[in-house]
């Protein structure tokens, strides 16, 4: 395949939200690791190696600060970042989200974790905060109102939502197995768009099963591609437990390309990002 002709290679038309996006990849897997603050300079480069414009990094920059997860330094002439505790915190949880997913596949024991919440249609931004956060915890909604997940471990962190979002007097919840009565196929079907998820997946796989990186640059920019991808399937694939597939999942051969790649990318990426940043603290 020629340089620059993957899949992925059409992401390269990036916003201002993009920007930020790969801000928090770069961060995550380079600044969280580390004490030291991020000279500026160091990621505006990093970023322009994923085709950001200066632009539209100044701007993800001040975005991340003026939502408490960045705050500026100055060092003579020189600005640097440093992540905030809520900035540690957020990037520490995505890490273990990220790097976790996928990992095990316990035995499932036919039991669902069912809510029901009520939320008038004109609570708009509710319903969306309450949508955000059951999605990104794996649940599904066959229909308006009532959530899914066959991962009942999950009750504790679903209760937790529920009660900062001041749902408890809204919501009924229950633990069992179904009755028989209808299909667990149509049931899963209409509570995630599984076709749209496997699509994405397959994408994942023609990008960087076999995608190679022959400099410590292009390690850099092939990770953070990589993570910026990846990221994005905890959010989006349930995790569903193999007896709800009617078919070979492509996930576990994703997570496998995943780990396999970030490990073969890892000490050549991390060793351009200390290169980023003697050379920018070198700058006057």
């Amino acid at each position: 395949m020629p340089e620059g002709s993957h899949p992925l290679s059409r992401r390269r038309e990036v916003g201002s939200a993009s920007a930020r996006s790969l801000l928090l990849t770069i961060l995550g897997e380079f600044a969280l690791p580390r004490t030291e603050p991020v000279w500026t300079a160091t990621i505006l480069d990093a970023l322009a190696l994923q085709g950001v414009e200066e632009r539209a990094a100044r701007q993800a920059l001040s975005r991340s600060s003026s939502e408490g997860l960045l705050e500026s330094q100055r060092h003579g002439r020189r600005s640097a970042w440093a992540l905030t505790a809520s900035g540690t915190t957020l990037l520490t949880e995505g890490t273990e989200r990220i790097y976790g997913f996928m990992r095990s596949a316990p035995a499932w024991d036919g039991r669902w974790l069912t809510l029901a919440v009520s939320i008038p249609e004109t609570q708009r931004k509710l319903r969306h905060r309450l949508r955000t956060r059951f999605t990104w915890l794996g649940l599904g909604s066959p229909q308006s109102g009532l959530w899914i997940t066959p991962d009942v471990s999950k009750a504790e962190e679903v209760r937790r939502v529920i009660d900062d979002l001041g749902l408890g007097g809204q919501t009924l919840s229950w633990i069992g197995e179904t009755a028989g009565i209808g299909d667990e196929n149509t049931l899963v079907a209409s509570a995630w768009d599984l076709a749209d998820v496997e699509s994405r997946y397959i994408e994942f796989l023609d990008g960087f099963s076999e995608r190679r990186a022959d400099s410590q640059s292009d390690a850099f920019a092939a990770q953070v591609e990589l993570v910026q991808e990846w990221r994005r399937f905890p959010f989006l694939d349930p995790d569903l437990p193999r007896e709800l597939l009617d078919h070979e999942w492509p996930g576990p051969r994703a997570a496998s390309v995943f780990h396999d790649r970030h490990a073969q990318w890892h000490r050549r990426a991390q060793a351009h990002w200390d290169e980023l940043q003697a050379q920018a603290a070198q700058r006057v």
